[in-house]
C-alpha cells in the first residue's frame, strides 16, 4: 500500500515540474523575446532545465511543446491579424508556394527545435554537476 501511495506522489510531481517547467519556459521566452534578439528562446530553456531538475528527454519534450506552442501561436495570430498577407508572400519566397499555414508551422518548427536543444544542453549540465 505505501508503495503505490509513495509512487502516485512520485507520478504527480513529475508532472508538477514538467507542467512548472512548461509555463516557466512560455513566459521566460515571451518576455526575453520582447527585450533580447530571437535566440534568448534558448538561454530561457536552458535556464528553466539548469533549475527544474528533470530527465534530459522530459527537458528536451518541455521546452519543444512550449516554443512549438508560443511560436505557432503568435506567428497565427499575428498572421491572422493583417489577413496573411505577409505570410503568403514570405511562403512564396521561402517554400517556392503559397501556403502560410506551412510557414507557420516551420516558424513553430525552428523555434521548438531550438528551445528543445537548449534545454537538453542544461539538463545534462546539471546532470554533469551533480
Amino acid at each position: 500500500m505505501s508503495h503505490l501511495l509513495i509512487n502516485f506522489f512520485n507520478q504527480q510531481i513529475n508532472f508538477m515540474k514538467l507542467f512548472i517547467s512548461f509555463i516557466l519556459t512560455i513566459l521566460l521566452s515571451f518576455m526575453l523575446c520582447l527585450f533580447f534578439p530571437w535566440w534568448s528562446i534558448a538561454i530561457a530553456a536552458f535556464v528553466v532545465a539548469i533549475l527544474i531538475p528533470q530527465k534530459p528527454w522530459r527537458s528536451f519534450a518541455t521546452a519543444f511543446l512550449a516554443l512549438f506552442m508560443l511560436w505557432g501561436g503568435l506567428s497565427f495570430w499575428i498572421s491572422k491579424n493583417n489577413n496573411h498577407v505577409l505570410a503568403h508572400k514570405v511562403s512564396q519566397l521561402i517554400l517556392k508556394k503559397d501556403n502560410p499555414i506551412e510557414l507557420i508551422f516551420a516558424t513553430a518548427i525552428i523555434g521548438a527545435i531550438i528551445a528543445g536543444f537548449a534545454a537538453l544542453t542544461g539538463s545534462y549540465l546539471r546532470k554533469s554537476k551533480t
